[in-house]
């Protein structure tokens, strides 16, 4: 299996005497997977996206996008950072016109004007005078105009209305699947992951604590509830629930009769690996760096 992103012992601090964003951070990502990158604020989610694109660099560890170092393979990897920063003094024509010039041989003048287009935006209208979210959809017609092999998002869709997210994200999903692209996309709305990914890295405490295809992740946990032992069973998460308790435990094995059993919903997995920052980190095998030492794997 090709891979498009591969970090081993990643480590990034922004200061001498500061804690590190990313602290021996190792994971991988199969191309042609459309990724969520998860995890609470301040988690190292936009310093990881921000190396990938070559416009950070690591203070130690490797990261390899594409097989070749960050900003190697620039003409193939587009970005789209949270303040999406275009020229206010441009028309949004102007825009799509610079996005062709930079992108000789790569860009789809069609699709672009296509995204454009399907917001109703005024092409003679100055980027300045548009509202947060016909910024974001220009800027992510820059982005898919490209054509990119790795598309990498932090929190693309954050300032546009349900509508408008679920259609750009529909079409976002829709070139990714039929060109193949490999898309890593940051975003606190689980509902837009779970629709939209099917695959997924959590990111907490400067590293990877849950890595892999998203049924792979759901199948490897149980949601259970009931009284009794659940000792031999990982437990992530536990709480009361009437007289007994709710855990979120690893499928380790059979459980007791006592207990009822399902599998969790996405929202629930990772709610209680976020609310339970202790818990052993779980990499699938194509998700392990194959250089990185040993991991608890599915």
């Amino acid at each position: 299996m090709s891979t498009a992103i591969e970090a081993t012992g990643l480590v990034k601090r922004y200061g001498r005497f500061a804690g590190a964003a990313l602290d021996d951070c190792s994971f991988r990502l199969p191309t042609g997977r459309i990724s969520a990158l998860v995890g609470p604020n301040g988690a190292g989610k936009s310093t990881l996206l921000a190396i990938a694109a070559g416009l950070l660099r690591q203070t130690s560890g490797r990261l390899d996008v594409l097989g070749g170092a960050p900003g190697e393979h620039r003409a193939k990897v587009s970005y789209l950072s949270q303040d999406k920063p275009l020229y206010p003094q441009l028309s949004v024509a102007d825009t799509l016109r610079m996005g062709a010039e930079l992108n000789p041989g790569r860009w789809d003048a069609a699709y672009a004007q296509k995204i454009v287009d399907q917001g109703g935006l005024d092409h003679t209208a100055r980027v300045r005078a548009l509202s947060g979210g016909q910024r974001t959809r220009v800027a992510l017609a820059l982005a898919l105009g490209k054509r990119p092999e790795l598309m990498l998002l932090d929190e693309p869709m954050a300032d546009l209305d349900p509508l408008a997210r679920h259609e750009l994200m529909g079409t976002l999903m829709a070139d990714a699947a039929e060109h193949g692209t490999t898309v890593l996309m940051s975003s606190h709305i689980v509902a837009e992951l779970a629709d939209a990914c099917d695959h997924l890295l959590l990111l907490g405490g400067g590293r990877i604590r849950l890595g892999g295809g998203i049924d792979d992740l759901l199948r490897a946990h149980k949601l259970v509830t009931g009284r009794g032992d659940l000792g031999g069973h990982t437990v992530v998460e536990s709480r009361a629930s009437g007289r007994g308790i709710t855990a979120l435990v690893r499928h380790d094995g059979p459980l007791g009769a006592d207990w009822q059993v399902q599998e969790p919903s996405l929202e629930e997995l990772l709610l209680a690996h976020l609310r339970s920052p202790d818990a052993p980190a779980l990499l699938t095998p194509g998700t392990t760096a194959r250089s990185a030492g040993p991991a608890v794997t599915a």
